[in-house]
């Protein structure tokens, strides 16, 4: 399939790029319907790939890329749930983002995340399995979870402390506080900086340096130099799991959604 469109996101096939657009109110939050639209664009990947040498993924909302887990999705489902179902309901939602993202950090293909906005909790982690992350002058990045009393679950950890120093990865961990381009692209995460509403036009760019390379030589360099964490991976999954079944998680999961705050996701 070279063109699809479903309610949370949309792919086509462009000049050999798959460009994929997040597009799901109010911020392309990642819960069931985008999980399955995401599964079925890797379920595509082995076909697509054959005509193309790049993904782009950006996103259709103002408000930016990704604001991470859908947690009004996240408190349902632990309210409705007796406590053993709820926590293999949670395994399973975890293990399929977990195959999503590893499919996009080992695709056959060099990703690109064209980004703006909010980059925060899942769309971060969402946005460190691409190979390259262009950025506008007005994104930021954020990892939130430590508020909910949560770490990040979608692979966040690992595969910061893959790209970046420990120093980095523990700052914003520790502290929940959101950094500008500019120190995104001083500590080595972001390789371009675009003008505001330009950074999917850059990537574009991009895509079309790629294909002047030969193909297998850049999935060649892709497996050297991007190696996944998968045990550390694993270990993650494990420990979200565990803060998750928290009386403390539950509170604070119901602080976010009652909050009367337009952008309650923001720091």
């Amino acid at each position: 399939m070279k063109s699809f469109r479903g309610n949370a996101l949309s792919w086509q096939l462009i000049d050999g790029t798959i460009e994929l657009v997040l597009d799901r109110a109010p911020c392309n939050e990642i819960g069931l319907e985008m999980l399955a639209e995401l599964e079925r664009f890797t379920a595509a990947l082995g076909s697509l790939a054959a005509d193309a040498h790049a993904i782009i993924i950006s996103s259709a909302r103002p408000e930016g890329f990704c604001a991470g887990g859908d947690l009004r999705e996240l408190y349902r489902f632990r309210q409705e749930l007796p406590h053993n179902e709820m926590l293999a309901g949670l395994r399973d939602f975890l293990e399929r983002i977990h195959r999503v993202m590893n499919a996009l950090d080992e695709a056959p293909l060099i990703t690109i995340a064209a980004v703006h906005g909010v980059v925060f909790g899942g769309g971060f982690e969402l946005a460190l399995a691409c190979d390259l992350i262009v950025a506008d002058k007005m994104a930021r990045f954020c990892f939130p979870e430590l508020r909910l009393g949560l770490i990040p679950g979608f692979g966040g950890i690992p595969r910061l402390k893959r790209d970046l120093g420990n120093a980095v990865v523990r700052d914003l961990l520790f502290t929940g506080r959101s950094i500008n381009v500019a120190k995104a692209q001083s500590v080595g995460l972001v390789s371009q900086v675009a003008a505001e509403g330009d950074a999917l036009r850059v990537a574009r760019a991009t895509a079309a340096q790629l294909a002047k390379f030969d193909r297998e030589t850049l999935i060649a360099a892709k497996k050297f130099a991007k190696p996944i964490p998968k045990e550390e991976l694993r270990r993650e999954m494990q420990i979200f799991c565990e803060l998750f079944a928290r009386p403390a998680v539950e509170a604070a999961l119901r602080k976010f959604v009652e909050s009367k705050d337009a952008l309650p996701y923001l720091p």
